[in-house]
């Protein structure tokens, strides 16, 4: 099918000028999505307190979210390939604000997890889809910089999410982070209106609907069994639940590829894990996943080698992070000159570097610094647009929000592993400081590994790689 003049790619400086309003649009709403995962976390004891939940319920606000988030992916960014970005944009954004509503005016806990669940719903698409629109719209010669701003406006939210979050808590109630959603949203829904063309390949057709159902399953079967699993005792009788999800799960996945292998517009169509660039990038993108899971642990090892406070650890954290913030949009448009390996490959080397160095001398405080400094250096080539650029160039048009969105979840399947990886070496030396040096070694391993990796992508990987 002929793509309209509105779908097609703006050319030369002027051209991407044009374009800014988009750009701004997709960034507002990809900031809402992401500040509302950074923001909650001070409200959480507030939260327990009002509705009399312990820490153990109330770590269903997030792992409920991330459940609906994985499903949601896969599904949005099909149906956006299908229906068009910026009918699945709105839909997105608004299903958001919907999850939103549906929390602040939450008289339970179990309401609450309702409206968590259409959040997640509505999030798992703002990304992909986001990152499509950007394919879409931006030539290939500049898009390495406008993906890099939508990855560095994720990192900012980051950073600014705990700090507006405490301060929403402390003055006013945690029903206010959610009410900040509002506005947001209604501000992205009118612009997209505006700005964000139709896209997409509208066509006839019956929707992959068992395809959707069984990916559904076994994407909740993955997610419950790795989230719970305790890997410094893999057999035990405490995993036997987690073993089972997981095999469920890879069960349900057999029957998915079988399905999708005889469906005639499938949810994932096979083309997309037969092209090599595209696998490459989704098997970098879980090592990637694996170190960003990492980080989780940075304050806990601070406190436990240096003595520091929370507050003090978390400081440092947020140091690697605004290095992660600064570096991004400055990799995005080294992607426009040099490419996604000599991107990929430099960040891994600083990640591996700042790893091996946190794992050498985290008792050392000044030295400690430096290397999460340099890691976040590192951090800032690997996230966000590298390995979306590959995938942007490299899949179908027909296929863009889809391969984008197969991506996110190799990512958070890889976030989880990591996670898990780090919590079993420093959950066997938790009174001392050999646990988190034998699991900052481990992940210096992991990056060098990637760094490997990332030789194989061509210099200048295109959609004809």
């Amino acid at each position: 099918m002929s793509s309209t003049t509105e779908d097609r790619p703006v050319l030369g400086h002027r051209g991407v000028r044009e374009v800014m309003p988009l750009l701004l649009t997709l960034m507002l709403g990809v900031f809402m999505g992401a500040l509302d995962l950074s923001a909650l976390s001070p409200a959480l004891h507030q939260i327990g307190a009002q509705f009399a939940v312990g820490a153990r319920a109330l770590s269903w606000i997030f792992t409920a979210y991330l459940l609906a988030y994985v499903v949601a992916i896969p599904v949005m960014s099909k149906l956006s390939d299908v229906y068009g970005r910026r009918t699945i944009y709105v839909l997105d954004v608004a299903l958001f604000a919907l999850g939103s509503l549906i929390a602040i005016l939450a008289t339970t806990y179990e309401v609450l997890i309702i409206g968590r669940i259409v959040q997640a719903a509505g999030a798992g698409g703002i990304f992909p889809v986001a990152t499509a629109t950007v394919a879409d719209r931006v030539p290939e010669e500049s898009r390495g910089g406008a993906l890099g701003m939508l990855g560095a406006i994720w990192g900012l939210a980051g950073i600014v999410g705990p700090a507006l979050g405490g301060t929403i808590v402390h003055v006013l109630d945690w029903r206010w982070v959610f009410a900040i959603n509002l506005p947001l949203a209604v501000i992205v829904i009118a612009l997209s209106a505006r700005h964000v063309h139709r896209g997409g390949t509208p066509r006839r057709g019956a929707l992959d609907f068992a395809g959707i159902v069984l990916l559904g399953a076994a994407l909740l079967a993955a997610t419950a069994g790795l989230t719970r699993l305790q890997s410094n005792q893999l057999f035990s009788a405490a995993n036997a639940p987690s073993l089972w999800e997981l095999l469920i799960a890879a069960v349900l996945l057999a029957a998915f590829a079988a399905v999708e292998h005889q469906a005639a517009d499938p949810v994932v169509p096979p083309l997309l894990l037969r092209i090599p660039t595209l696998r490459l990038a989704n098997l970098l993108e879980i090592g990637i996943g694996i170190l960003e899971g990492s980080l989780f642990f940075v304050p806990a090892a601070l406190m436990a080698a240096d003595g520091l406070s929370a507050i003090s650890a978390g400081g440092l954290a947020a140091l690697a992070a605004f290095c992660f913030v600064v570096v991004v949009p400055v990799a995005g448009r080294a992607l426009d000159k040099v490419g996604a390996r000599a991107v990929l490959f430099t960040g891994s080397l600083f990640v591996a570097i700042g790893m091996a160095a946190f794992a050498a001398f985290v008792a050392v405080l000044p030295l400690a610094i430096v290397s999460l400094v340099v890691a976040g250096f590192g951090f800032g080539s690997l996230l966000g647009a590298p390995t979306r650029y590959l995938v942007t160039n490299a899949a179908p048009e027909e296929m863009r929000a889809t391969a984008v969105g197969l991506l996110s979840i190799f990512l958070i399947f890889g976030q989880i592993v990591g996670s898990a990886l780090a919590g079993a070496l420093v959950g066997l030396h938790i009174a001392s400081i050999p646990g988190y040096v034998h699991a900052y070694a481990l992940f210096a391993v992991v990056a060098v590994i990637v760094m490997i990796a990332t030789l194989r992508i061509p210099k200048r990987a295109t959609a004809t790689t």
